[in-house]
């Protein structure tokens, strides 16, 4: 599982596959940093995960989506983000990426367990503190039966 999310904004000034989009992230990246941060390198090594495009086109644009879950620090992740942001070409067109945002899914999944621990503990451990009526009501029955 991913410590991270980068979330990024696509705008291309013409049509193009998923594909092609991919495979400008890799190019552009290649070797930029040294085989250190190669994405392919981080790919195989589990450091990052499978990138998600999700794009439609728009008025003879393609806009979109990126999501690369990132396993890197909190350094690096700003970084390979920073590094998606300098692409401007995709195919033979134009291109503009803007991360718009670094999702750090275990602070998420800390929020969700915090929340559903406040659910449960409402839910199960609320301590009523009876009154007297129900107390001597209590203690009532208990002779009656005895």
């Amino acid at each position: 599982m991913a410590k991270y999310v980068i979330r990024a904004r696509i705008e291309i000034d013409g049509e193009v596959e998923k594909s092609d989009i991919i495979g400008a992230i890799f190019g552009f990246t290649e070797g930029m940093f040294g085989e250190e941060f190669d994405l392919r390198d981080l790919q195989d090594k589990g450091r990052i995960g499978r990138i998600s495009v999700d794009i439609k086109p728009e008025k003879g644009k393609t806009v979109g989506e990126i999501l690369i879950p990132s396993n890197l620090d909190r350094v690096e992740t700003a970084l390979l983000g920073a590094m998606i942001e300098g692409i401007e070409k995709v195919g033979p067109y134009q291109a503009k990426i803007q991360v718009i945002d670094i999702v750090d899914i275990r602070a998420e999944k800390l929020k969700k367990i915090m929340e559903r621990a406040s659910e449960l503990a409402k839910k199960f451990f609320v301590e009523k503190t009876p009154d007297l009526k129900e107390v001597l009501g209590f203690i009532s029955e208990s002779v009656r039966i005895a």
